[in-house]
């Protein structure tokens, strides 16, 4: 069965089911989006990339294990604790594979739908503009935690069967209690999570704008590739806390004893602000959009 096809079909099981309270029409409209989501092949592709990183970096630190000095210290600490193999996987997996992800996501969420000539059905259920976009949104973010959570878990599988547990050492030289290093862990996806939403937000507002889901992805990439270059140029330091992705590895503040939050906060801020701010872009433009497919 095509995508077009999948798709079709469940905007007529939203039609002609029944609406009772227990089912809303929003609900159901999400649930089939998380479905059409789960079932692209691309994207089952893609979980199982994000997986393989940790555990190709557990593996390959088991059989090398990092030179003193020399890079992260979320990698050179991998070998007294499994779940900063999670964490290692994350930093790694931050600069290109996670927003990856999302641009994927982002990409096929109106822009797909345009492209597959099924964006004009979905309006007839009925489903008003801005309760559809609003669904589109919100299973960003439910792709987003899932992306994230698929690294963790698979680096602290990983992580955990070749290095064991214990206490972590935290990145302030002193020891926190397994449990609590968990705890921290959980911390870091949610705030790693919050940050690929945002930019989600950026990528809606993008696939309001064309009927390429391709053209899309690239554009979303394009704008989070820029905005790394930008980070790392020292002469427009006014300009990077104006940056979605500044703060990105700030998470790493989250594992010193006690947390650091200044730069947690300041990054959680920037988020909200460009979720706010290209949400209320893509709903502007997705509300007066001239549906031809």
């Amino acid at each position: 069965m095509s995508a077009a096809e999948r798709v079709l079909g469940g905007v007529e099981a939203r039609g002609t089911r029944g609406t009772g309270p227990s089912r809303p029409l929003s609900t159901r409209l999400l649930r089939s989006e998380l479905r059409l989501i789960a079932g692209r092949r691309r994207n089952q592709m893609g979980l199982l990339v994000l997986a393989a990183v940790p555990v190709l970096i557990a593996v390959a630190v088991r059989l090398s294990s990092p030179r003193e000095g020399r890079g992260p210290d979320f990698l050179s600490s991998i070998t007294s604790n499994g779940l900063f193999v999670p964490l290692a996987a994350l930093s790694v997996e931050l600069g290109l594979f996670l927003p990856l992800a999302i641009a994927m996501l982002a990409g096929d969420s109106v822009a797909g739908e345009a492209n597959l000539g099924t964006l004009r059905y979905l309006l007839t259920v009925p489903v008003g503009r801005t309760r559809l976009l609003v669904t589109k949104y919100v299973s960003l973010v439910i792709g987003a935690l899932w992306g994230v959570a698929v690294v963790v878990v698979a680096g602290a599988i990983a992580g955990i069967a070749l290095f064991g547990t214990g206490p972590m050492l935290t990145l302030s030289g002193t020891e926190i209690s397994f449990g609590s290093a968990v705890w921290r862990v959980v911390l870091v996806s949610l705030y790693v999570a919050a940050g690929l939403a945002a930019l989600g937000a950026v990528g809606l507002f993008i696939s309001t704008l064309t009927e390429q889901p391709l053209a899309a992805t690239v554009a979303l990439m394009i704008f989070t590739i820029l905005s790394w270059i930008a980070v790392s140029v020292p002469q427009i330091s006014w300009l990077h806390p104006w940056l979605l992705v500044n703060q990105w590895m700030a998470f790493g503040d989250l594992l010193r004893d006690p947390p650091f939050w200044d730069n947690v906060a300041q990054g959680l801020w920037v988020d909200l602000a460009y979720a706010v701010v290209f949400g209320l872009l893509a709903w502007a433009r997705f509300a007066g959009k001239d549906i031809t497919s």
